[in-house]
């Protein structure tokens, strides 16, 4: 990955300077304070959205939001462990609130917890790639700061596209993943058979 950020940046410098050697440096510093000013900006909206996420796990909110998205949770990712039901709930809130970024940590938790230490991925584990991949945005917070950042007169307009893309993206990806499953078991079940 190095390498094709390496490769990138030296084929953006080599362009700039055959398009507009004078301006090359000018326009690095132009784009450079762009950069670290939309980063602040979402700085902003994830200090805000990340204190909720805190504020939600020291209420004991947390384990409330576990125990409504439980039976959702059992299954779709086959699993009867408590805690990593908590940072798949918490995950998916994340998500759904468009705070990608602040539902990493709870994955990568999650994903500890659904490691089965065979090296494989797991249906669980799978589950979980998925639905990071295609959650539903029922805010999504990042996009809308984006917008909002760019000047946008109304950034929200986004809020309804949004949520039926997602929407059909997360059912075509839960059932894609359960087939490949099912497939995956049925397999493993003949396979069986015929080695009695």
């Amino acid at each position: 990955m190095n390498r094709i950020w390496f490769v990138m940046v030296v084929l953006s410098i080599c362009l700039l300077l055959f398009n507009d050697p004078s301006g090359m440096l000018n326009t690095m510093i132009e784009a450079s304070g762009g950069a670290l000013s939309l980063a602040i900006e979402l700085c902003a909206v994830y200090a805000v959205w990340l204190g909720v996420l805190e504020l939600v796990e020291a209420s004991g909110l947390s384990e409330k939001l576990a125990k409504l998205l439980r039976p959702l949770i059992r299954w779709l990712f086959k699993i009867k462990d408590e805690e990593a039901e908590k940072m798949i709930a918490l995950n998916m809130s994340a998500n759904m609130l468009g705070l990608g970024n602040a539902a990493t940590p709870m994955g990568i938790n999650a994903m500890k917890k659904l490691d089965d230490k065979s090296g494989i991925a797991n249906h669980a584990i799978i589950m979980l790639v998925v639905l990071n991949s295609t959650s539903i945005q029922l805010l999504p917070s990042t996009v809308i700061g984006l917008r909002a950042a760019a000047g946008s007169q109304s950034p929200a307009d986004i809020i309804l596209p949004t949520l039926i893309a997602t929407i059909c993206t997360c059912i075509v990806g839960i059932s894609l993943t359960k087939l490949a499953n099912f497939l995956h078991d049925k397999f493993k079940n003949k396979k069986l058979k015929k080695i009695k």
